[in-house]
């Protein structure tokens, strides 16, 4: 990875993509790549951001580079055939001035290809997600926090999410470097869970459903 990432910001998309063929052409999955190759290289663009160890063009275009990739090889990976009657939905979301959203393009693919029916929103503006939740149906609703200073609000953006949802029972997830370090900070804002990559964050969701499925039948 610490080779990977400075060559993000190196080299064009075009020379990234055949990077990455000749890793897929070993058998790795497209999945694999992406959440275990690309979304961290993206992470420490931010960070490198962040310690101020490269400049704003540099970890631009590098994340650019990035989507070029994943829009790339997404459409390789396997779909899961489902009844359209039984596909879920989820919004994904990173927060108004977090700059560091290609976790939730991660997340949107990864998703996308597990048969659910997605939205994203980057650079969220807090009035412009309560819209989004209070206009359609979602089962889950992720939000990516890679910056502290959004922890302070984000409680009561959670809350006000659910108070508009036209899910009464809508799960919201979040995620993001803070919360790797400290996944109890995920019940300390009041959200449902929180899972450190997209697979993962896959797997909670399904088991959140569930979750909220037997609550509701119990409740009956």
């Amino acid at each position: 990875m610490g080779i990977f990432a400075p060559l993000v910001m190196q080299v064009d998309a075009d020379r990234l993509l055949a990077h990455i063929e000749t890793i897929l052409d070993r058998g790795v999955s497209v999945e694999t790549v992406m959440v275990d190759l690309l979304a961290p290289a993206a992470r420490l663009l931010g960070e490198y951001w962040d310690d101020d160890r490269c400049d704003f063009v540099d970890v631009t275009m590098g994340l650019w580079r990035l989507q070029e990739v994943v829009h790339e090889i997404a459409g390789r990976m396997p779909s899961i055939r489902t009844d359209p009657g039984d596909r879920h939905r989820a919004l994904f979301a990173s927060l108004q001035g977090d700059h560091h959203s290609f976790g939730t393009i991660v997340l949107d693919e990864v998703f996308r290809h597990g048969s659910w029916l997605t939205d994203r929103i980057n650079d969220a503006e807090t009035p412009v997600l309560l819209d989004a939740a209070t206009a359609d149906w979602f089962d889950i609703i992720g939000l990516t926090i890679s910056c502290d200073c959004h922890i302070a609000g984000l409680a009561s953006i959670i809350a006000a999410l659910r108070g508009v949802s036209r899910n009464p029972r809508v799960c919201i997830m979040v995620g993001g470097a803070i919360f790797n370090a400290d996944p109890d900070l995920a019940t300390k804002v009041g959200a449902d869970g929180t899972a450190s990559d997209a697979k993962l964050a896959l797997k909670l969701a399904g088991d959140l459903l569930r979750e909220s499925a037997w609550g509701t039948t119990a409740c009956n």
